[in-house]
């Protein structure tokens, strides 16, 4: 039996300069580095746009109505300083309002100084978002860096809600019943050919809500948690007297504050409308034109000025103590509710 030959075996590379390896043409770091700050770059004219609104929107109103903001603003300018200190002040309540009816919205205690920056950061939030949206965005962050669990802050957020919008009614026909100007607002109220649509659409959307939450699973478990969980926290908020207290309390005291900050600035420029007719209005047009989700209060304030020319005020007149109740509630807070905002957030405390 031969013996095959020995296999030859291929000579040894000579030793040169390394080669270097191709590049690497798969999903890397540096890829994913760069996509992400392209999705930033997308989103930032989209909140850009959304803050600017307001704005625009306000700039086209004053363009079209030059005489009545020109006589608005010079009476503002010549305004009683006494009067706009005082409305100042009544503002500065409306985010102890706000701190009481989150607090009572929720079983568990939160820090009191902590929760009222959250509130006056919350108030620049809102000129981005419609609907109160920002507010709420604001206060859903600072219940979760609390350590909160999500359900249940949701929940807190729409009980506070509730009783808001409940209270802010309660007051609006005690107002009605005991004011004789409430008659005026016959005048303002929308005909039965708006009305049915109103209502057509109102009915549309509850019954599309109905048959997702009927049909669709997966949206159900979470709607229905997020019922369990508020209808136990709202049992533990009403059975301790102190959160009953602050949750409604906080909530029928907001609006009043809010109306006596109108009033104040009316009373400043010579409004001539009695106190609780300017309260009445305030509610009426808040209640009319809050279901228009328009950023910064702009179909408020139109309701508003439309209100009071109603009760008897004049344009200009009118126009003004609108302007100056927005620039002493909004504008003037603004800068530093986005100061303080920013520095919640470099704070993680939202």
């Amino acid at each position: 039996m031969s013996s095959l030959p020995p296999r030859s075996l291929p000579p040894a590379a000579a030793p040169g300069p390394a080669v270097p390896a191709p590049p690497v043409t798969a999903m890397s770091p540096g890829t994913t580095a760069t996509v992400r700050p392209a999705s930033r770059m997308s989103a930032r004219p989209v909140r850009l746009a959304l803050c600017l609104a307001p704005l625009l929107l306000a700039a086209g109103w004053a363009v079209a109505n030059r005489p009545v903001v020109y006589e608005g603003v010079r009476r503002l300018v010549a305004a009683d300083p006494g009067w706009l200190l005082a409305g100042a002040g009544l503002t500065c309540l409306t985010w102890v309002a706000a701190s009481c009816a989150r607090q009572g919205a929720l079983p568990d205690r939160l820090p009191p100084g902590l929760l009222l920056a959250s509130q006056f950061a919350a108030g620049a939030a809102n000129h981005a978002l419609p609907a109160g949206l920002g507010a709420h965005a604001v206060t859903l962050r600072f219940l979760r860096g609390r350590g909160v669990p999500l359900e249940r802050a949701t929940a807190s957020i729409g009980l506070y809600s509730l009783a808001r919008s409940t209270a802010k009614t309660l007051v609006l026909l005690v107002f009605l019943v005991a004011s004789p100007a409430s008659r005026r607002l016959g005048d303002l109220v929308p005909d039965g050919r708006l009305l049915v649509p109103l209502a057509a659409v109102a009915g549309g959307a509850a019954a599309v809500a109905g048959v997702l939450l009927t049909v669709v699973r997966p949206l159900r478990r979470p709607v229905t948690g997020l019922l369990r969980s508020a209808l136990a926290d709202v049992r533990v908020v009403h059975s301790r007297p102190c959160r009953v207290l602050a949750l409604w309390g906080g909530a029928v005291a907001m609006p009043l504050v809010q109306a006596g900050t109108l009033a104040c600035v009316g009373a400043s420029l010579g409004l001539g409308l009695p106190w609780e007719q300017v309260v009445l209005a305030h509610l009426a047009a808040g209640t009319a034109a809050g279901a228009v989700p328009a950023p910064g209060g702009l179909a408020v304030d139109a309701a508003l000025v439309w209100t009071l020319v109603t009760f008897g005020a004049g344009p200009a007149v009118a126009t003004a103590t609108v302007i100056g109740y927005r620039v002493l509630s909004d504008w003037v807070p603004l800068l530093p509710g986005a100061v303080v905002l920013s520095v919640l957030i470099r704070a993680k405390v939202l």
